[in-house]
């Protein structure tokens, strides 16, 4: 992507043809087809697409294009990728340090329901 195509919040469909290399048939088409692909329209019903969107064009892209998978076979492979989850927040805390909060904010609440029931 270009510097000024990385800093918009949103993107038209043409803009988005222009940087995925993604027809805008093919894109209305993958709308049908891939609910997490679900851009906003704007007040006119234009499609407006965020960052969000354009990576999951790109990401359906290369499971298509580059990977040959099928249509169910993409499907499948975002759901599961979806169901994942975003990665596990970081804290800037080791696993040791972050156990240990853990284990402390576990006693403080059993602390505090203790006395709720008092």
């Amino acid at each position: 992507m270009t510097t000024d195509a990385a800093e918009k919040l949103y993107y038209r469909i043409g803009e988005v043809e222009t940087l995925t290399r993604v027809p805008a048939y093919v894109l209305r088409y993958w709308e049908s087809e891939f609910k997490l692909l679900r851009p906003k329209k704007n007040p006119a019903g234009q499609r407006v697409y965020r960052k969000r969107d354009l990576e999951l064009v790109q990401r359906i892209r290369t499971l298509l294009y580059d990977e040959r998978l099928t249509l169910e076979g993409a499907k499948k492979r975002l759901l599961a990728e979806s169901r994942k989850g975003p990665e596990q927040l970081q804290f800037g805390l080791k696993e040791a340090t972050y156990a240990g909060t853990l284990r402390r904010i576990r006693e403080r609440l059993i602390r505090l329901r203790a006395r709720l029931t008092s």
